[in-house]
């Protein structure tokens, strides 16, 4: 790697409202649970790997990783995900990957640093549209993300700009598809969806 260490963090803590409720990064994918598969493809590009998530907390403790729950409790989005992670990081940089975009690139992590250029923020885009759950983020940004949020916001493109993050381009759309309906899962995993049973 040609970058300082960077944290990686599997944002896992929504509610998947769109999913019927049920938890996305639970979900089987590949034989394995959902959040574990994009575990595999980060761990690599990344020198500590963090999970944010919020419900079935011992179901995700198993899998060895540090759990880091939002610090706002009420499912504020992937913003109050962020912060929480950034708070507990060991290093200054943290590379940010929601857990329902299974074929993430593999060299994710190096080209946002690569051509971040000056900015304290970069995220990836597809060149038809923004991905800014995709998200490398310093750990000085972590006042002005406190300060966003107390004010209500939750929009993290809105974030984004106000940050002046850099959009990083990767020319695969597909590389970003995500799975954030039980179609969507149905054409990317098989025709049996059989989401795994939430803890009590």
């Amino acid at each position: 790697m040609t970058h300082p260490k960077i944290s990686g963090a599997i944002l896992a803590g929504g509610l998947s409202t769109r999913m019927g409720g049920n938890d996305k990064g639970l979900l089987p994918f590949n034989g394995v649970r959902l959040y574990q598969h994009i575990a595999t493809q980060l761990q690599p590009q990344v020198h500590e790997l963090l999970i944010n998530a919020n419900r079935n907390l011992a179901i995700y403790q198993q899998g060895g990783y540090p759990i880091i729950p939002d610090i706002i409790a009420d499912f504020s989005g992937p913003l109050a995900g962020m912060l929480a992670v950034l708070k507990r990081a060991l290093n200054e940089w943290v590379i940010f990957v929601p857990c329902d975009v299974p074929h993430f690139p593999k060299d994710l992590v190096e080209k946002l640093w690569r051509y971040k250029q000056n900015a304290w923020a970069a995220y990836a885009h597809d060149c038809e549209r923004a991905h800014p759950t995709l998200v490398l983020m310093h750990r000085s940004l972590i006042p002005r993300l406190e300060s966003y949020l107390a004010l209500g916001d939750r929009k993290v493109m809105f974030f984004m700009q106000m940050i002046k993050a850099k959009a990083v381009y990767f020319p695969h759309p597909d590389a970003f598809t995500n799975l954030n309906t039980p179609e969507a899962y149905h054409h990317l995993e098989s025709p049996h969806w059989e989401p795994l049973q939430e803890s009590a």
